[in-house]
């Protein structure tokens, strides 16, 4: 018999199994966001995911799916999942409960740090800006269902958020408040709001306020089916 005949009859290994269990199925998670969604400080890129509200991780990830936002590795990842699916991987994450890392901030004036303390606590009603602090609460941990934290984000995620929604690369269902409000704000505005915020001390309870507990000044798509938005 033929050397490669007899070789092929040698039966090959049995594939190792792979268990279904829910921390193996979000391995594509956790490989950018950290095991527990605690993010990448060090980078600023990948943000924190564990303890923000599951309503927004949810819409998140169909706002990925549906184009609204635009990022090539969430849109593969997500593209072909299921509500039920999205709705327990937000789950997850909404529970999980980790240190806050603190990021590296840039090196920004007096006064930009000044503005950007007066955006997130009062705003500028010259200008048609609502306080930052009108929709992701007083202590800006979020709002439960819908409503993320802003305080321990890295500068240069919210400063780049903020860009996409200013230029139109990052939406949501409309009304898109978030896409509103960032038009308004200047290139200065956004480094002032993003580098407050992410230099902000982190408050003592950082778990997000309960649903009602603010009412947004303008009327938001993603919140209308809780009642929220005027």
């Amino acid at each position: 018999m033929p050397a490669f005949a007899a070789s092929s009859a040698i039966p090959s290994p049995a594939a190792p199994r792979v268990p279904d269990t829910l921390q193996q199925r979000i391995a594509a998670c956790t490989a950018c966001h950290g095991a527990h969604g605690e993010g990448s400080p060090g980078s600023g890129f990948f943000p924190r995911l564990a303890g923000k509200p599951a309503g927004y991780l949810v819409r998140q990830l169909q706002d990925f799916q549906n184009g609204l936002r635009k990022y090539a590795p969430m849109e593969y990842t997500v593209r072909g999942l299921d509500p039920a699916y999205l709705r327990e991987i937000a789950e997850y994450f909404s529970t999980q409960q980790v240190p806050y890392a603190r990021s590296p901030l840039p090196a920004v004036s007096a006064a930009t740090l000044q503005r950007g303390a007066q955006l997130v606590s009062t705003g500028d009603p010259a200008r048609g800006i609502p306080a930052c602090e009108r929709c992701h609460g007083s202590q800006l941990t979020g709002v439960e269902p819908d409503i993320p934290g802003l305080v321990g984000l890295p500068y240069d995620y919210i400063s780049a958020q903020l860009g996409a929604w200013r230029t139109r690369t990052r939406g949501t269902v409309a009304p898109d408040c978030m896409a509103e409000v960032a038009g308004r704000l200047s290139e200065t505005d956004i480094t002032a709001v993003a580098a407050w915020l992410a230099g902000r001390e982190l408050p003592a309870d950082m778990h997000a306020q309960p649903a009602g507990s603010v009412q947004p000044p303008l009327h938001c798509g993603v919140l209308a089916g809780n009642g929220a938005g005027t």
